[in-house]
């Protein structure tokens, strides 16, 4: 294996890191809003 194949490789490693932090970041947000809203919605009162 050549650098080049290192260098590539590293760059798809990097970008896959970098996606899969926004997407972990994402399904967080989404589990806090639902979270909250079950909450809500358990402890309504009239």
């Amino acid at each position: 294996m050549g650098m080049a194949t290192l260098r590539r490789s590293n760059s798809k490693v990097q970008s896959w890191r970098r996606c899969s932090k926004q997407y972990i970041r994402e399904q967080r947000a989404r589990l806090y809003l639902i979270c909250r809203c079950t909450v809500m919605l358990l402890f309504w009162r009239d």
